[in-house]
């Protein structure tokens, strides 16, 4: 430092007369100018009014005293020229350096979460340029200031009211006016997409019938069919004669019970309980125990014994469907455009014995007929002066008349286009047909779609505008397993799974008002938890959603979580399309909706179910599916929990390491799966701190991010099973060879005695279909090929 002020003591000394510049104020032609002068001893002049300048350099060498030492005075800064400009640099690098430390130290101070959205995240502005910036507080503040309470249960009332059977004249004119309401709102897109699908309906000239059967077979008395309408859709067709047997939920672990009592369900009808399970799977798990048809009922242990609540009345069948599958069976995997497209092929999910509902006065008049042991305590249900045998009885002829109709449904659509990331897709449906009344099934989740749409519509007027696109969607076809949904999942995979970011449900949102679940993919379950949070209960003054959860459930992974239901829209978009969804219900604690899928499912008794407090859980769930929404389609960072999945692995693998023993005596090994899983571990933790160092003004960067985090779902459908035969993929939520489920239930046949069914073959494949499609998420997740491990 010393060389460097050096010559700058140096110049000291020499007079600074000799380069300054001095003005003065010229005289004559030139007036208000001023002129170089000498500044010596005069003193200053008075102020002068602001008038034109003049600049004058320094006069040429020899022309004033002094002038001799301005050679030296030049030398001196061009030697301290190099040390100014060395110290400014270091000046520069260490202010650098300590405001970057100081960055990533707050940085890191904000935990685990890679997204924190609070009052400091700023919004884009509206457009209005005097409006200023949007955060997301007060985006809340809109939200919640024009979502409108008495809306929803007009809406729910008048479409509870009126006739939208799926291909019905009534539910055409229910299309035309959704989508008239849609177009009247500030929507960028509105239009319709329409499917001829394949539905079954009951043949009117020739309804379904039961019979009693005499010792030599041959048919006798009618057993009266007092909901004659209910029926199930895309039962097999024809007749089943055999004696009866209680079955309890017809589940696999049912029947197996029942044939270790010693009562084969081989060859007999089976009468079997509404819950539990889908009606779907009774069937599929009837068909696959040798039975030869399966009779469903209410049994009144499923609803309350209160009898200050409702119940639904004895003499009511439910309605349901009974395709192990979603979509139209007739074209599995291909869409319902056309349906002279493509060969006559069917889904292997639809059964090959019948199926048909029955009310509780006829299941009761069944049980009492029943011989055999006395069904375990727990199979037990309600039913008066019914002992609940297993059975067998005497013997049934059914017969079902069910015939396919060619339906044209209509899907109706309405998008906010996003403005940094238009091409990236949040979308958000309902159902909006319905057997009967369905006040519950559809006009409730129909109802509170129209409010979110005009409700966002508002917020763009007030300067909301999301970076991603929203896509509001009515459904059709959905009482015949997501028909609608599904068909348009199919016409459009190649484009969905690359640009849908998550998909939000409606369906059966409002069963009750106690408890709360929530079917869903593991990425939304932190962001569900946190927008709980922030809504209020709406029975529970003072307490917020998430407090009203934990009060009555102990446990949030085990009771409040739940894996997503195939009867549910949501589940073909995450199993299927690999797109993450959630459904979520309020419901009673211990019962259920005793009206769901029947006649009686009306606005008056679903106001009723709920003691008045419709219109408030209503407006809970708008809450609730809105603040997600704006989250959703609105960070600029998806939060979406791309870690989870680790964890979901981790907790299968620990059901894998029963067999672990078993294997090694074999000379199997489950490592490849286990290294698999610390692969994509390691590739999550990688991204997440990249996440952390990166700049989030990035808007390249957060892209790249966005569709790494958005695709993680999509990284777990097996690439190597194909979707005509396997169509959901899904190796933690599908159904297949492929899934982790089907490799436990292999895996359990080692147990079995002399483990006759285990297949060393089959493991090996199976293994190998889990393990590629593990690892294959894990390398995704990694991002660019130059910087996976290939040391696997």
């Amino acid at each position: 430092m010393e060389q460097l002020w050096g010559p700058l003591r140096r110049a000291r000394g020499l007079s600074p007369r000799s380069s300054q510049t001095i003005y003065r104020r010229v005289e004559g032609t030139q007036r208000g100018h001023l002129e170089e002068g000498d500044n010596g001893d005069e003193g200053p002049e008075p102020p002068a009014p602001f008038c034109p300048m003049e600049l004058r350099g320094p006069e040429p060498l020899g022309s004033r005293p002094g002038q001799q030492n301005l050679g030296s005075w030049a030398a001196a800064g061009r030697r301290a020229a190099p040390y100014l400009v060395l110290m400014a640099l270091l000046i520069f690098t260490g202010a650098f350096l300590l405001g970057y430390v100081a960055f990533r130290g707050s940085c890191q101070a904000c935990g685990d979460a890679v997204v924190v959205v609070s009052e400091d995240v700023n919004y884009e502005p509206g457009p209005d340029p005097h409006q200023g910036t949007l955060y997301w507080s007060d985006l809340q503040a809109m939200f919640l200031r024009l979502l409108g309470e008495g809306r929803l249960e007009d809406i729910i009332r008048q479409t509870s009211l009126r006739d939208r059977a799926a291909g019905s004249a009534g539910m055409a004119a229910l299309a035309q006016d959704v989508q008239a309401a849609l177009s009247r709102q500030r929507l960028d897109h509105v239009w319709a997409d329409t499917h001829y699908v394949g539905l079954q309906f009951p043949d009117p000239a020739h309804p379904n019938t039961l019979h009693w059967v005499d010792a030599a077979g041959r048919a006798g008395e009618q057993l009266p069919l007092e909901d004659p309408d209910v029926y199930c859709p895309y039962s097999a067709t024809g007749n089943a004669t055999g004696q009866l047997v209680y079955a309890h939920y017809g589940r696999p672990e049912d029947l197996q019970d029942l044939r270790a009592r010693g009562v084969e369900p081989a060859g007999r009808l089976l009468l079997v309980r509404v819950g539990m399970v889908s009606f779907a799977q009774k069937v599929a798990t009837a068909q696959d125990f040798g039975a030869s048809g399966v009779l469903i009922y209410p049994d009144p242990a499923e609803f309350s014994w209160d009898t200050h609540k409702l119940g639904l009345s004895s003499h009511r069948a439910v309605y349901g469907h009974v395709h192990l599958g979603t979509g139209d069976p007739y074209t599995p995997g291909f869409p319902s455009f056309n349906q002279t497209q493509f060969p006559p092929v069917q889904s292997s999910g639809l059964p090959s014995i019948p199926a048909q509902p029955i009310s509780a006065d006829i299941a009761s008049q069944l049980l009492r007929k029943l011989e055999g042991p006395v069904a375990p305590q727990e199979w037990q249900g309600h039913l008066p002066g019914s002992p609940y045998r297993l059975g067998p009885g005497p013997g049934l002829h059914l017969r079902v008349n069910n015939r396919r109709v060619s339906t044209p449904i209509r899907n109706i659509f309405g998008c906010i286009e996003g403005h940094s990331e238009p091409d990236h897709y949040v979308v958000i449906g309902a159902q909006r047909d319905a057997w009967g009344p369905g006040a519950a099934k559809s006009a409730v989740g129909t109802a509170i779609l129209l409010e979110l749409v005009r409700t966002f519509s508002s917020m763009v007027s007030n300067g909301f505008q999301p970076r991603r696109s929203l896509l509001f969607v009515s459904w059709d076809g959905g009482d015949f397993g997501s028909v609608g949904s599904t068909e348009w999942l199919e016409g459009y995979l190649s484009i969905l799974h690359l640009k849908a970011v998550v998909y939000v449900s409606l369906d059966n949102a409002v069963l009750g008002d106690d408890g709360f679940h929530a079917k869903t993919s593991p990425l939304l379950i932190n962001l569900i938890q946190n927008i709980l949070k922030q809504v209020d209960s709406p029975n529970h003054s003072g307490q917020t959603l998430y407090e009203q959860v934990m009060f009555t459930n102990s446990s949030w992974d085990a009771e409040v979580i739940q894996p997503l239901p195939m009867d549910s829209s949501a589940y073909s978009f995450t199993a299927f399309a690999g797109v993450p969804a959630v459904e979520f219900s309020f419901m009673e604690d211990g019962q259920a909706y005793p009206f769901l899928h029947t006649k009686e499912d009306t606005y008056d008794n679903l106001h009723a179910a709920l003691r008045g407090r419709l219109p408030a859980v209503a407006q809970a769930v708008a809450l609730l599916a809105g603040q997600l929404l704006i989250r959703l389609s609105h960070d600029h960072l998806l939060p979406l929990d791309f870690g989870c999945y680790g964890d979901v692995a981790l907790r299968h693998m620990s059901s894998l390491n029963e067999f672990a023993g078993d294997l090694k005596a074999r000379g199997l090994t489950l490592q490849w799966v286990y290294s698999a899983r610390g692969d994509y571990i390691r590739a999550a933790e990688k991204l997440r701190k990249e996440i952390y160092s990166s700049e989030g003004s990035d808007e390249r960067l957060m892209r790249m991010y966005n569709v790494r985090i958005m695709r993680v779902e999509f990284y777990f459908l097996s690439q190597y099973v194909s979707p005509a035969d396997s169509p959901f993929r899904h190796i933690f939520l599908g159904r297949g060879d492929h899934t982790l489920d089907a490799l436990l239930d292999h895996l359990r046949l080692l147990r079995t005695e002399g483990a006759g069914g285990f297949q060393e073959s089959r493991f090996r494949r199976q293994l190998a279909l889990l393990t590629w499609t593990l690892q294959g998420a894990a390398n995704a997740l990694g991002g660019d090929v130059w910087n996976i491990d290939n040391n696997f």
